[in-house]
């Protein structure tokens, strides 16, 4: 299944600002991130194409605990700042 033009570019950002993949203590707050301007739907799309990709070295499984983790668990705002530095050298519009 393709993912919908705003969600490949999405991936594709993703995949630029992490070229040798997304490091596990970033999952959290990378999605953290992406929830404040993607739908719950469109966060685990993003991530089912990380992990077909090799982006995001998890599995399903992973992602459901990520996910789960989001919801129940706010990231520590120093892996917020690092991922969002992150993000906002490669263009992401990251808002407070």
């Amino acid at each position: 299944m393709s993912l919908p033009p705003f969600l490949s570019s999405v991936v594709n950002w993703l995949r630029a600002g992490y070229p040798n993949g997304v490091p596990e203590a970033d999952y959290v707050p990378l999605f953290a991130i992406l929830a404040r301007r993607l739908s719950n739907d469109e966060v685990a799309e993003v991530a089912h194409e990380l992990v077909a990709s090799g982006t995001l070295p998890t599995d399903d499984i992973d992602i459901g605990v990520v996910i789960t983790r989001l919801t129940d668990e706010l990231p520590r705002e120093e892996d917020v700042q690092r991922v969002r530095d992150r993000l906002v050298s490669v263009g992401w519009p990251v808002a407070d």
